[in-house]
C-alpha cells in the first residue's frame, strides 16, 4: 500500500467515525452513549493525522520510487496487499448501516441477573404506571409489599418470539460499555399474538399471576390489554423509559 493509500485510509476512517458519532446515531449500534465524545474526538484525530500526513509528504510517492528495494529488486517499503482489506471496515461506516442488536440475540442468551433491592418507593397514583423492564421484574420478584398487585402498568420494549414457538417477551438489550457486552431483560407477554420479531411496542397491562408475588418465585410476566407498535426509542440499548426520536 503506498503512501497516498495509507493517507487516505486515515482520511476515510476518520470521516466514518465522525459520520457514525457526529452526524447520526448510528455508533449506537456499537457504544453505549457515553462513549460518542471518545468516537468523536479518535474520528477527529485520524483525519487531522491524514491531512498533515498529505501536507508535510506530497511527493514520497513520486520522489522516492527506488527506496526500499533490496539487492534483488524487491520493494519492502509497502504494506502486503492484503492491509488494501482495511477499507472495507473504513467504507462501511460511511455506507452501510449494521442491523442493530434484537430479537435473534436476546433469544439466544440468559437474560440479565436483576440486582437485589431491599427497599421500594412507592408506586406513583398515575394509571397505568410507566416502567422499566428492570423496575418490573424487581417489583414482581422482590418487593414483599406486593405494590405491582392489581396495578395497570406500561412498558415498552420490542418483540423476541419464544424459541420453543410458545409465546413472546417483551425485551430490551443494554449496553454495559458496547455491542460485546450485551445483556438483555425480558417479560413474558400473555394475551395478544406476537407482532414481527424486533418490532417495537408500548404494552398496558397488569402482572400475570404466578408462584409468590414478591419472590424469585413469581413470573417476570404482563396480561397484556394493549399493545401498540412504536417507533424504536433513541436509548434502544438501554432499560431506560423510551426517549423519543426528535
Amino acid at each position: 500500500m503506498k503512501r497516498h493509500a495509507q493517507i487516505l485510509l486515515l482520511v476515510l476512517s476518520g470521516l466514518g467515525l465522525l459520520h457514525a458519532s457526529l452526524f447520526t446515531d448510528l455508533c449506537l449500534r456499537y457504544v453505549k452513549e457515553g462513549m460518542r465524545p471518545i468516537l468523536i474526538a479518535s474520528g477527529v484525530l485520524l483525519l487531522l493525522l491524514g491531512l498533515a500526513d498529505a501536507m508535510l509528504h506530497p511527493r514520497q510517492d513520486g520522489g522516492d520510487e527506488h527506496e526500499g528495494r533490496d539487492g534483488h529488486g524487491h520493494d519492502h517499503s509497502t504494506a502486503p496487499r492484503v492491509s488494501w482489506l482495511l477499507f472495507l471496515p473504513a467504507l462501511s461506516l460511511l455506507f452501510y448501516a449494521p442491523p442493530a442488536l434484537g430479537a435473534y440475540t436476546a433469544s439466544r442468551e440468559a437474560p440479565k441477573a436483576v440486582v437485589e433491592q431491599e427497599h421500594f418507593d412507592p408506586l406513583p397514583t398515575t394509571s397505568p404506571v410507566l416502567l422499566t423492564l428492570t423496575e418490573f421484574t424487581s417489583r414482581v420478584q422482590q418487593d414483599r409489599e406486593q405494590a405491582i398487585k392489581g396495578r395497570s402498568v406500561q412498558m415498552t420494549g420490542f418483540v423476541t418470539p419464544d424459541k420453543e414457538g410458545d409465546g413472546w417477551y417483551l425485551t430490551r438489550i443494554m449496553f454495559n460499555c458496547c455491542a460485546a457486552d450485551a445483556q438483555s431483560v425480558k417479560v413474558r407477554v400473555y394475551g395478544p399474538p406476537a407482532l414481527s420479531a424486533d418490532t417495537w411496542v408500548t404494552i398496558t397491562g397488569a402482572w400475570h399471576p404466578g408462584g409468590t408475588l414478591g419472590t424469585s418465585s413469581a413470573p417476570a410476566a404482563l396480561d397484556a390489554r394493549t399493545v401498540k407498535k412504536v417507533d424504536r426509542p433513541v436509548n434502544g440499548y438501554t432499560d431506560a423509559l423510551p426517549l423519543i426520536p426528535s
